[in-house]
């Protein structure tokens, strides 16, 4: 089941990457230097109480005339509408109620989706209280008062946000059908493979409204299985500006990776993997989705004997993090190899919901602890006593140790290893939780 999309929407400099840091303030922290992720990150997965849900900063638009403000306005606000369950607007108490939210707001009042109204820098309720009232005016509701720099009202505000959730999404997770994202830069061809993909199968196909204007859910049935694949090709806008064209299409893919099982990467052959393709596949590994790298246009590059193999290495260096990814390499043209990739996405499905039993964990660990000690610090060596699967999509396992801090990345690495060798566990990331047992040291 999917998180719900909380987008922050409002004029530049009326703090919205203030508060996009306050509420997700430590999540940004966890990621280190996971290479291929963003460091200015624009989403960020937030709980508050018992909802999780990812918030996504719309911000950073600062054009040079007031015309080019408004268009750009207009066009951040739109994609907020068109990607987000919720969406917070963003005002600002100091400099008052001005034309452009107003203009703002009748875009959102006319999408009819949640809209939370909030009007930052009241660093006094006393104080400001009575210019937060002014923000009636808007016509979309009562607005709530924070300072996303004191952290004052963030509760409150948060509560009015999770108020809009869908309360049941039952339905959705009865729906067992595999979801697929195709993910990857513009023009590499990711309409191209779904087309042919739905073409060489002459199967009946529905168009299902996805989450976003552009993103179509599409039925694909092959082999008497349903699969739906999730096409971001709508990736692209027609903007100048090439940061938020990126930023844009982050967003997009956000999304669409939030809502797959399996994404499938699309990296055009004739450039290689790009930094841009590196970021894409950051989005994936974080959320622990199954990945296939699909290698397009493999028709177009001249081979020898070694050419996989060189093109596999590359690969694997640029994503070193995702060893696991399976990497294939297609034509959306002459449809070389496509039908592989139904096999790929089958084989990635099963290993994200296979299970270990704790026995036969316990007993690989064991051995691993054998052949290699675990580290030590200042005469204190990491004890590890049990470990156990607790969870599927991705196959989470939980490791229970005398001390936490003892239990190195490298160690934790090693041990992942060692249970890949027994039970491959391909195309999918696998999460491990450290947790201490209290009074064994």
């Amino acid at each position: 089941m999917s998180k719900p999309i909380v987008a922050i929407v409002g004029r530049p400099n009326v703090g919205k990457s203030t508060l996009f840091n306050a509420l997700a303030g430590e999540n940004i922290s966890i990621v280190k230097d996971t290479p291929g992720v963003t460091r200015d990150r624009i989403y960020a997965d937030v709980t508050w109480l018992n909802h999780s849900f990812t918030l996504i900063d719309t911000g950073g638009i600062e054009p040079d005339s007031s015309d080019i403000i408004l268009s750009q306005m207009r066009e951040q606000a739109q994609i907020a509408i068109d990607t987000a369950d919720v969406i917070v607007f963003l005002t600002d108490v100091r400099q008052g109620l001005v034309d452009a939210d107003s203009k703002v707001a009748d875009m959102l009042r006319r999408s009819r989706k949640p809209v939370v109204l909030v009007v930052n820098k009241v660093d006094s309720f006393q104080k400001f209280m009575g210019d937060v009232y002014e923000f009636y005016n808007l016509g979309i509701g009562d607005p709530v008062a924070v300072s996303a720099a004191s952290r004052l009202g963030l509760g409150d505000m948060l509560d009015e946000v999770v108020k809009h959730f869908p309360e049941d999404s039952g339905e959705e997770e009865e729906d067992e059908r595999p979801r697929i994202a195709i993910v990857g830069k513009p023009n590499v061809g990711k309409s191209s493979i779904i087309n042919k993909l739905i073409g060489e199968n002459r199967v009946i196909v529905s168009n299902i409204a996805g989450t976003t204007r552009d993103a179509i859910d599409t039925e694909v049935r092959r082999n008497g299985k349903d699969y739906i694949f999730i096409d971001t090709a709508g990736l692209r806008r027609k903007n100048k500006i090439k940061e938020e064209l990126e930023r844009y299409s982050i967003i997009r893919t956000v999304t669409a990776v939030e809502r797959a099982d399996v994404v499938i990467l699309v990296i055009d052959a004739t450039e290689g993997v790009t930094e841009q393709d590196a970021k894409i596949a950051g989005i994936a590994h974080e959320r622990g989705k199954g990945i296939i790298i699909a290698v397009n246009k493999w028709d177009a590059i001249e081979k020898n004997d070694k050419t996989v193999y060189e093109y596999t290495n590359k690969i694997r260096t640029v994503l070193s993090y995702m060893p696991y990814a399976e990497i294939t390499f297609i034509s959306a043209v002459t449809g070389q190899r496509l039908p592989k990739l139904f096999e790929l996405i089958d084989m990635v499905i099963q290993n994200q919901n296979l299970r270990v039993a704790t026995g036969v964990l316990n007993e690989i660990m064991t051995e691993a602890v054998a052949l290699q000690q675990p580290p030590s610090d200042k005469g204190k060596r990491l004890k590890l006593f049990y470990i156990t699967q607790v969870a599927v999509k991705p196959p989470t396992f939980v490791i229970f140790v005398n001390d936490k801090e003892l239990m190195h990345f490298s160690y934790t690495r090693y041990l992942e290893n060692k249970i890949r060798e027994a039970f491959g566990f391909r195309g999918t990331a696998l999460k491990f939780l450290i947790r201490e047992r209290k009074g064994e040291q």
